[in-house]
């Protein structure tokens, strides 16, 4: 593993998984940052001047106390990311594609908001339940679809 390391320092290369497949990919981290940084250009994003995740934490933390009927005061605290981050991106590289281009993964674990939209998400769930009609649990539910036994 030291070599390994080693030769990726010295090369100036990095590690990467791959978009589809259980594949692994090494390049080198010029071509990798030059794929994200012409991702992020040719996808018009903007870059925000001042750092905003205490406004957002701030609105989070707004939003909580004024939801006394969704939220109990005991579970108030759970909701909030208490040191936030903004999200991190990264690129999967498309193997299967010409020259190689990026699949951006972006990590929202440690938004601001993160905690809060998924207490909002299982309550809405287990009040308006929605069924999955496109969607299987495995290929003994599909057989089961398809093919139904009580004929």
């Amino acid at each position: 593993m030291k070599q390994i390391k080693y030769k990726l320092n010295k090369n100036k290369a990095i590690i990467s998984k791959a978009d589809k497949g259980n594949s692994t990919v090494v390049l080198y981290l010029d071509d990798y940052n030059r794929k994200v940084n012409e991702f992020i250009s040719s996808n018009n994003f903007t870059t925000a001047n001042a750092d905003i995740k205490k406004t957002l934490q701030k609105g989070v933390r707004n939003t909580i106390n004024e939801c006394q009927n969704l939220i109990q005061k005991r579970e108030k605290w759970k909701l909030m990311n208490l040191n936030p981050t903004a999200p991190t991106m990264r690129g999967l590289i498309k193997i299967h594609k010409e020259g190689t281009p990026i699949r951006p993964a972006v990590n929202w674990r440690n938004a601001p908001g993160y905690k809060l939209v998924q207490a909002l998400t299982r309550k809405l769930t287990s009040y308006i339940p929605l069924p999955f009609a496109y969607n299987m649990k495995n290929t003994v539910q599909l057989m089961d679809d398809l093919y139904p036994t009580d004929l």
